[in-house]
């Protein structure tokens, strides 16, 4: 029989996508620092190359930035973290068009998992209308993907930043 045990918290992972970044990137971060806490990890920016799917509503170039936040957040608040961005995203819409994507998402030792608004074949109902998205897996010494993850998550660039996120978190965990 299993024991229920509730699990160490994760660490809080925001992809932000844009073609417009002087537009708001100041104001945004203090923004989500106020809901959030600090920043301590932001990636340079990584062009997105691997799809065109955001391009009509964002424009072109888009580029990545990819930040984490302190401190460790309860793995049962992505659905809280989600609508929270959501509703960012409303606040700055342009034309009914969104001037960025907010992408957030859980990284634990094991997994990072991004929450959305939509269902499919591989993702669980947490609570408010948010899915979890099991994204990638920690195996073996190395991020996998899957057979449903995003290319540009499974993308080498992604997931040297990744690496260096979850070792801060590793290393985080420690000290807790």
């Amino acid at each position: 029989m299993s024991h229920p045990e509730i699990p160490r918290p994760g660490k809080l992972f925001l992809s932000i996508l844009s073609s417009r970044w002087d537009f708001f990137q100041e104001e945004l971060l203090c923004r989500l620092s106020r809901l959030f806490g600090p920043v301590d990890f932001k990636s340079p920016f990584i062009l997105l190359t691997e799809t065109d799917y955001y391009n009509r509503e964002l424009g072109t170039p888009i580029l990545r930035r990819i930040y984490t936040f302190h401190p460790l957040v309860e793995l049962n608040r992505l659905p809280e973290i989600k609508l929270a961005t959501n509703k960012l995203e409303e606040e700055y819409l342009q034309n009914t068009k969104r001037l960025f994507n907010l992408d957030p998402g859980l990284i634990t030792l094991e997994r990072l998992v991004l929450a959305t608004g939509k269902n499919f074949t591989h993702r669980i109902y947490l609570d408010q209308g948010i899915w979890a998205d099991l994204t990638l897996i920690f195996t073996r010494g190395d991020w996998v993907d899957l057979p449903w993850t995003f290319p540009d998550y499974a993308s080498e660039k992604i997931k040297t930043y990744l690496r260096t996120i979850r070792t801060n978190y590793r290393n985080q965990l420690t000290k807790t």
